[in-house]
This record gives structure tokens, C-alpha cells and sequence, in this order.
């Protein structure tokens, strides 16, 4: 697998949800911002993140996601690389992370969508006037997006090396440059 567009094709094979594929985007592109950033391989980081939740429909169970999925983006020809990011992206099968790429999608996936529930409830309903500060207000209400698990996104940062609240900021920025393909846009415009 060389390609995004090789990637979104799996993803539209597998993946109907419009709001899935739009969180598979949202991780892509924070994670092609961190590969710009810290000058890694900016195909290989995004392809991951578009990749890394595409057998969520069919195996919608933490005991075959992403486990079952492996083999087939493995018959896919998906790179051994992605393929061991995506089996440690979540801490369900206690696998280590061992590299910058899986350190990076674990540290991108949970909070995109803490990031995506806050812009959805701001007057304005865009990522273009979010910052974490509204993001860490609304982290303190544990009401607010449940099931978003915050123990999580703290570990990932963490384990990425990245203060949480820069991190914050970060993915709000990378979110930002697709703001139109995921309607978080609002009443706002990109400036």
C-alpha cells in the first residue's frame, strides 16, 4: 500500500458511516501533522490513520478490533508497519508501543473525537475559533462525551512525549485543515 487513495478505498470498501470515516480523517490528518513535525514519513503516518478503524463495522467488538482486521489488510498488502500500529492502537489487547508510529496513532485517535464532540456543542460549531482551552473546560465535566476516555488520551500523550494541552492544540490545528470535509466548519470560514 503506497497510496491515500489506495487507503480510502479499503476504507470505503469496509466503512459506511459517514461519522466513522470522518474520524478515520480527523486521525489522519493530526497524524500527518505530527509526521511533518517531527519529519517522519508523512504517507506511511496518514495511510495508518485512515486505515486504523476500517474493520470497526465488521468486527464491532474490542475482542476482534483490530485483531480480526489485521490479516486481511496483511492479504491487502498493506506494510507490516501500519499493520502493527493499528494491533496497538487501543489498550485492549496489551500489546506494546514501541515505535513513534504506533506512539502517534494511540495519541491521535481518542482525542479527536473529545476535540470534534466540544466543537459541536460551541455556538459557532467550528474548529476555527476552538482552542483547548475550551477543550481542558470541558474535559473536567466527565458528563460531557463519556465515553471519550480521558485516562487514555493522557497515556497517549504521554507516551508520545507531547504535554497533553500542546498536544490539544496540535490536533485542533491538523483538524482545522480539513474542517470543510468534516462540517466543522460552523458559521465560520478559513481565514
Amino acid at each position: 500500500m503506497k497510496t491515500r487513495e489506495e487507503a480510502l478505498a479499503i476504507v470505503n470498501q469496509y466503512v459506511k458511516s459517514q461519522q466513522l470515516v470522518k474520524h478515520m480523517l480527523c486521525v489522519e490528518a493530526a497524524m500527518r501533522f505530527y509526521a511533518r513535525k517531527l519529519d517522519q514519513p508523512e504517507d506511511l503516518w496518514g495511510i495508518t490513520g485512515i486505515l486504523h478503524d476500517f474493520d470497526w463495522e465488521i468486527h464491532p467488538t474490542y475482542q476482534d478490533h483490530p485483531l480480526a482486521g489485521a490479516p486481511m489488510l496483511r492479504e491487502l498488502g498493506v506494510e507490516e508497519e501500519i499493520v502493527q500500529a493499528i494491533l496497538t492502537h487501543g489498550d485492549h489487547l496489551d500489546l506494546p508501543r514501541e515505535t513513534l508510529l504506533q506512539k502517534g496513532l494511540y495519541a491521535c485517535d481518542e482525542i479527536t473525537g473529545l476535540i470534534t464532540a466540544v466543537a459541536l456543542v460551541r455556538p459557532s460549531k467550528s474548529l476555527y475559533d476552538l482552542e483547548a482551552s475550551s477543550v481542558k473546560k470541558k474535559w473536567k465535566d466527565k458528563a460531557f462525551a463519556a465515553g471519550a476516555n480521558r485516562e487514555e488520551m493522557e497515556r497517549g500523550a504521554a507516551e508520545f512525549g507531547v504535554p497533553l494541552w500542546e498536544h490539544c492544540t496540535n490536533v485542533i490545528l491538523a483538524m482545522r485543515e480539513i474542517a470543510k470535509t468534516l462540517d466543522l466548519e460552523g458559521s465560520l470560514s478559513a481565514e
